[in-house]
């Protein structure tokens, strides 16, 4: 994945980092950050964990240490209490409402997602630390986490603002939920045995019924997770675009579709007596009834990706191993 930097998982709080190893990295974009100097108790980052994870209890600490000694306030959530002394612990959703620089989270895709979605509101940056396998998001591998820190402690990255979709959901014209997803919004059956029936409108418009496994409402970040496994197109993170997929559809006929995110696309689950289940990137979401209304449309919110690496096109070389045999 990467070269070797000057810290790996061990307790020991890892040394400074020289300005040869910053440039090493090839950070671009200046991202204003306050100074200690400047403001020396105004600075504040979060770090979220995956759970169980045995590993953090030698990555955890030296982290710590490393954002006090540059004056950071930090607060972790739950995850990562158990390894972190007296840092303030609150629960993800609560950190939207502290004034953060940045958030740290260590795990996978997975558990990016889970704190993107948590703190997309604030507006406040992400680093993703790869302590998972694949890692499209979480690209920065854990040899590397000190000298990308560094590299933003100097104001030196790249911040990649990501789409997310919004879904309100409808039963008898009462809205009952709402959600904001950074990979997708997926109606799918709540039965193993049962294909789910669903009609699909975009603005209004009439596009088809559907029968199948489940329906997909992919962003472009989205695009490389579970609508790529459903043969759906891969799009540039800064496509303006939606992609509505169908899983294992019973119509040879129903293939992939890229609508405008500035379309409102209508999912009107058809079940009748059976269930059906809505699932937000595939890890919260609630059953749904026949006649239910699921609305998408582009959220107000952006996730903001610190990001160090290359271009999509290396990432996708790299993590979808193209060109190799």
């Amino acid at each position: 994945m990467g070269r070797k930097g000057i810290a790996n998982s061990s307790s020991t709080a890892p040394s400074e980092v020289s300005a040869a190893q910053i440039g090493s990295l090839h950070l671009q974009f200046h991202l204003p950050m306050a100074t200690s100097e400047d403001h020396p108790s105004a600075k504040a980052a979060a770090i979220i964990s995956k759970p169980n994870k045995p590993e953090l209890a030698e990555i955890v600490p030296p982290l710590l240490d490393w954002f006090r000694r540059r004056h950071y306030t930090v607060v972790v959530d739950p995850e990562t209490a158990r390894y972190a002394s007296a840092a303030v612990v609150l629960e993800r959703e609560a950190m939207a409402s502290q004034e953060l620089n940045l958030v740290v989270v260590l795990g996978g895709d997975g558990t990016l997602l889970a704190a993107a979605r948590a703190v997309a509101k604030a507006g406040v940056p992400v680093l993703g630390v790869n302590l998972g396998s694949l890692g499209f998001l979480t690209e920065v591998p854990l040899e590397e986490l000190y000298p990308t820190l560094e590299g933003v402690e100097k104001g030196c990255c790249n911040i990649e603002s990501r789409s997310m979709v919004h879904c309100d959901v409808f039963r008898d014209e009462l809205e009952i939920a709402r959600y904001d997803a950074v990979n997708d919004v997926v109606v799918g059956k709540g039965t193993i045995a049962r294909l789910n029936h669903c009609d699909v409108h975009v603005d209004g418009l009439f596009v088809s019924s559907y029968q199948a496994d489940s329906l997909i409402v992919s962003t472009p970040t989205g695009s490389t997770a579970y609508s790529l496994a459903a043969g759906g197109p891969i799009l540039m993170p800064s496509v303006e675009a939606f992609v509505i997929t169908p899983v294992s559809a019973h119509s040879l006929t129903h293939r992939p579709l890229v609508v405008r995110d500035t379309s409102e696309i209508e999912i009107v689950v058809k079940t009748g007596m059976d269930e059906a289940y809505l699932s937000i990137d595939g890890q919260v979401g609630m059953p749904m009834r026949d006649g239910d209304r699921v609305r998408c449309r582009k959220s107000q919110y952006q996730v903001r990706l610190l990001r160090i690496k290359g271009t999509f096109f290396e990432v996708l070389r790299a993590k979808l191993k193209w060109g190799q045999r």
